[in-house]
């Protein structure tokens, strides 16, 4: 009786030596409860998990990398001492150009480009530019300047996107190559034609007149050619977009049906001079994201290479009157626009305008980059070094 009486009073103190503590910080937590918290989704978080273009991120680098050449043109031609350039001045520069490796190693990696030769009297190694690519450089300021009216009406176009017909100067200095405009586009653009355009201060340029026959986005003509070739009803194209997901893309469930209604959802058309869509009313902040989507679809358009980096394309958001996070906007609808973060800053392609890492309808100053880059990615093909290594090796 009193051996069961023991084995009684000490099953408690078993049971509690047994469990163990629910909350390992100590006795001041232990009546605290943990609870599993959501993962916050966010831009960055976005980013990081989207669905990747492979074709999309190596134009992206060799974009970059055509676009630290060409700076590196532009300083070596800016000196008068001579064509030619020391590469020890050269390495002062990579903070200007966005260069994250070494000069050397990056002047070698392209001889097609860069020429280096011993300086006769100095004897230090110095390089420029070879004059295959000083040719190409000076058929594409040709060819630009040849395109001078069609520049004028990019220009146009972009100001009668704008909520008052106004415009940053400094806006469009930021997307001038994008844009296809002269490097002096201020006097040979904005200042010659004084008709179309008229300065205000020294930061803003204004639309004198309104040209309706310009006031056509270029997505209409995907949807007149959907609604007559297709034989889709209006009310399915009056407002969509193409769409083209990158392989592997996930669709969950009830996303088809999202994107369905998205696509007949009306909005304001870029060109279009309606009120202001109401934000707090019914649909208001669908539909103005819906416009703010059109706008940078016909910036994108607008374009030469249907390319523009984020941070650039960020600064025509009160001219434009698109108070939305940019970024999140963009990766809202990757059936639409991809961002890649290959190189020194973020770029937004639209996906509908390449395939395959190819410009459907090329530009004649899309070719000549192009050939640019053809130039860049020969790397050390067809030269002398080379054959000397390979015979070396046999």
């Amino acid at each position: 009786m009193l051996q069961l009486r023991a084995l009684v009073s000490n099953l408690p103190r078993a049971r509690l030596r047994s469990t163990p503590s629910p909350t390992p910080f100590g006795p001041f937590d232990s009546c605290m409860q943990r609870r599993w918290r959501k993962p916050v989704a966010t831009a960055q978080t976005r980013l990081e998990g989207r669905t990747r273009d492979p074709k999309l991120d190596r134009l992206a680098t060799h974009l970059a990398t055509l676009k630290t050449v060409l700076s590196l043109h532009a300083l070596m031609a800016a000196r008068r001492r001579g064509p030619f350039v020391s590469l020890q001045l050269v390495s002062r520069w990579r903070g200007l150009v966005g260069l994250n490796v070494a000069v050397g190693a990056f002047v070698h990696k392209h001889p097609h480009v860069f020429e280096v030769f011993t300086h006769p009297l100095r004897r230090n190694l110095c390089c420029r530019i070879r004059r295959g690519m000083k040719e190409l450089v000076k058929e594409e300021e040709g060819v630009v300047k040849r395109m001078e009216l069609e520049c004028v009406q990019r220009v146009k176009k972009l100001l009668m996107m704008s909520v008052n017909g106004r415009v940053h100067v400094h806006a469009l200095r930021l997307i001038r190559r994008e844009l296809g405009l002269p490097e002096e586009f201020r006097e040979w653009i904005l200042v010659k034609y004084s008709r179309d355009f008229k300065l205000i201060g020294l930061e803003v340029v204004e639309l004198v007149e309104r040209d309706e026959d310009l006031g056509v986005a270029e997505i209409e003509k995907w949807r007149q050619k959907e609604y007559s070739e297709k034989w889709l009803s209006e009310f399915e194209t009056r407002f969509a977009f193409p769409i083209n997901f990158p392989t592997g893309f996930k669709i969950e469930r009830g996303f088809r049906q999202k994107m369905k209604n998205w696509q007949r959802l009306p909005y304001v058309k870029p060109y279009e001079r309606k009120e202001i869509v109401k934000v707090r009313t019914c649909g208001g902040v669908e539909r103005f994201e819906k416009r703010a989507v059109a706008i940078i679809h016909e910036l994108l358009s607008l374009t030469v290479e249907k390319m523009v980096e984020v941070e650039r394309l960020a600064h025509f958001r009160r001219d434009f009157g698109m108070e939305v996070n940019m970024r999140e906007l963009l990766l809202k609808h990757p059936g639409i626009f991809y961002i890649s973060t290959k190189g020194s800053s973020q770029v937004v392609f639209l996906r509908e305008a390449y395939s395959k890492g190819c410009l459907l309808e090329p530009n004649p100053i899309y070719a000549v980059r192009r050939k640019m880059m053809e130039l860049l990615l020969l790397r050390r093909r067809n030269t002398k070094s080379c054959r000397d290594v390979i015979l070396l090796t046999m």
